[in-house]
């Protein structure tokens, strides 16, 4: 094969390339702009209410049985974070085990 045409296959292959990821960010970028602000509806995935049972996982509070490490929730910070009656300190979703149902 050719020098002359070696080059020009590469171009092709490099601009085909550049083509395809532009392509791909612009349709990324188009995707995102339609998706509803997760932010707007807070009320609908809050975690935790006031007076629920939450309790601490093992591992947070090792030799303490499931009573123990059990407390009732007294307030739902703008955070995401809880204020327990009976544990001092605001404290986060993953500090605590799954509900079970």
């Amino acid at each position: 094969m050719k020098k002359g045409t070696k080059r020009m296959l590469g171009g092709i292959a490099l601009a085909a390339g550049a083509l395809g990821a532009a392509g791909a960010f612009i349709k990324k970028n188009k995707l995102m702009g339609t998706q509803p602000q997760r932010a707007a509806n807070k009320e609908g995935s809050v975690w935790a209410r006031p007076g629920m049972t939450v309790t601490f996982r093992a591992e947070l509070m090792p030799g303490r049985d499931r009573e123990a490490r059990t407390a009732r929730v007294k307030e739902l910070l703008p955070s995401g974070r809880v204020l327990l009656h009976e544990v001092a300190g605001e404290h986060a979703q993953n500090e605590f085990d799954a509900i079970r149902s």
